[in-house]
């Protein structure tokens, strides 16, 4: 899992199309007639029974060994857990859907950018203002070369139907200056949601930027802190990562240039809009509610320059297909991050951070869901609804296999009901390990768009596996903010319900620590059940899930 405390520190990297439809081919019974409903919920339990604590033990040993050196993106181990899943998946009768691949069927190749920072400035007239230090770009560089900026301001940079920050501005190819989070009624409510609740244009930057890029920006400049202070703690863990090479989605998508995101200093925000960092932060929206983006001056001479060496870093998910019966243009995601963070030789002793619950966990959690959905689909008893397993990649270097793949959709996003993603189970967190009770599973998201997802989880839970369900990390207050800090977040975006199984962070989470001999694999085999309990409903229900509420 990618742990970040602060949302906007999360997407350390900022990134749809449709490609033909699989056929399935050789995966043992391929009539595309249902069985009975009946039939079908009497089989569910035969092929739970199949998803295994000693299968789990088996898979993991050899993901999470020494060997695999840590799964880091693009490298050896990375490479050498893609070849195993990928077979796991072949003997088991999926099939590869990916066209046209020029590896395997079985992968969704794509380059990655791996890049270190050079040299980098702003300067504001006479005052100049330091890369790494006044300001860090996130993602990739859109000034390469020192050149001048047109400098705008665009309020908290919103572009939301009931209010906009963009409406009658010009942003095009300029450098566009926002403040962080998002405003607030004289009665103290978010003016966008219209309720004490925060919108995603608070809580992920990506929003912002995705806005910004829409409307022709080169960069959006997000004042950050409202000290230099609060600047220095919010940026810490940029300031660390700007320190060694980074790795990110490339810098131009479907041939249009990424807008540039840069966390700015309050003091050099102020500067560029002529102002001081005080009344920058007594900017409020116009009395009718309204956006002021004529509140400052900007100013005129602006020149900046971000160099980034960048090389390509190619990586792959890896994608196994079981086509349904009657509804098989319907698809069911089932997700988890197969990627880990490598190997520090720096570190006296254990160097090699084996990632066992991070997200070996998960990975062979799907794995063995495969193995049980490609058998039933054998006996006869093959979902109705396509399934897609699909482990991803870089989900440590801020979700982008995932976000890779939702940009990119091997099947259409239109088509696809769901997402079920598990990530870090089989462990216990502090709380659960003061009273060593294994027995539970945080739920998080099934409710946020879909009511009948979150119920689904909860027959089953009830009918089947009978665990603790708890829902702690679901409250949209809780300051985790997990719902945004795995995979299923790159679904949930696109409206598609979700549903996240995690048993929370331990000591050992990023720590080469994180072995195989602390995996509780009985609690694993449980939360696995559960998960295939509920993905066997979604897939064999009469209707599609509906997508009837928005707690986000």
């Amino acid at each position: 899992m990618n742990k970040s405390l602060y949302p906007f520190i999360l997407f350390l990297a900022l990134g749809a199309g449709c490609a033909p439809k699989p056929t399935l081919q050789g995966s043992g019974n391929t009539s595309q007639l249902p069985a009975k409903a009946s039939n079908l919920s009497e089989a569910a339990p035969k092929y739970a029974a199949t998803i295994t604590a000693a299968d789990l033990s088996k898979h993991l040993h050899i993901l999470a060994s020494d060997e695999y050196e840590g799964r880091d993106t693009g490298q050896k181990g990375q490479k050498m857990a893609a070849a195993y899943i990928a077979k796991e998946f072949k003997e088991d009768g999926l099939v590869g859907p990916v066209k046209n691949s020029s590896t395997s069927p079985y992968y969704q190749t794509f380059d990655l950018e791996k890049s270190a920072w050079g040299e980098g400035h702003i300067t504001v007239g006479s005052r100049k203002f330091m890369m790494q230090q006044d300001f860090f770009v996130v993602g990739s560089s859109p000034y390469q070369t020192e050149e001048t900026a047109e400098v705008v301001f665009a309020g908290h940079g919103i572009d939301a139907p009931k209010y906009s920050d963009y409406t009658n501005l010009n942003v095009k190819d300029k450098m566009v200056v926002v403040l962080a989070g998002e405003p607030r009624a004289s009665n103290g409510n978010y003016l966008v949601s219209g309720t004490s609740k925060a919108s995603d244009w608070g809580n992920d930057p990506r929003t912002k930027r995705n806005a910004a890029m829409k409307h022709g920006a080169k960069s959006i400049l997000v004042v950050t802190g409202t000290n230099a202070a609060e600047f220095n703690e919010l940026t810490e863990r940029l300031k660390s990562h700007g320190k060694r090479p980074t790795i990110g989605l490339k810098s131009e998508t479907n041939g249009q240039a990424n807008t540039g995101m840069l966390y700015v200093s309050p003091a050099l925000g102020a500067a560029l809009l002529n102002t001081t960092p005080e009344k920058l932060f007594a900017y409020r929206p116009a009395a009718n509610g309204k956006p002021s983006t004529n509140a400052f001056s900007s100013a005129k001479n602006v020149k900046v320059k971000t160099t980034r060496d960048i090389q390509a870093l190619p990586t792959e998910n890896v994608l196994g297909f079981i086509e349904g019966t009657d509804k098989k243009d319907e698809i069911v995601v089932i997700t988890a991050h197969y990627d880990h963070v490598g190997v520090n030789e720096d570190l006296p002793g254990d160097k090699i951070f084996n990632g066992a619950n991070d997200d070996g966990s998960g990975t062979v959690a799907v794995i063995e869901m495969a193995e049980a959905f490609a058998q039933a689909k054998k006996d006869g008893v093959g979902p109705r609804r396509s399934m897609l397993f699909m482990t991803v990649t870089a989900e440590e270097k801020g979700l982008l296999g995932s976000e890779y793949y939702s940009n990119n959709p091997v099947f259409p996003l239109a088509n696809t009901v769901a997402n079920i993603n598990i990530d870090m189970i089989g462990r216990m967190d502090k709380k659960y390990e003061r009273t060593k009770d294994s027995n539970y599973i945080y739920v998080i998201g099934a409710d946020k768009l879909s009511s009948e997802l979150h119920q689904i989880n909860e027959q089953a839970n009830q009918q089947y596996v009978k665990l603790k369900l708890d829902y702690t990390f679901n409250d949209e207050n809780d300051p985790n903010r997990f719902y945004y800090r795995s995979d299923h977040y790159n679904f949930a975006k696109h409206r598609i319900p979700i549903i996240f199984y995690f048993n929370g962070v331990h000591d050992d989470y990023h720590q080469p620590s994180d072995e195989v001999d602390k995996i509780l694999f009985d609690s694993a085999e449980k939360v696995s059940r559960l998960a295939f309990y509920t993905a066997w409903e979604i897939a064999n229900r009469e209707e599609r899930l509906k997508v009837d509420s928005n707690k986000q």
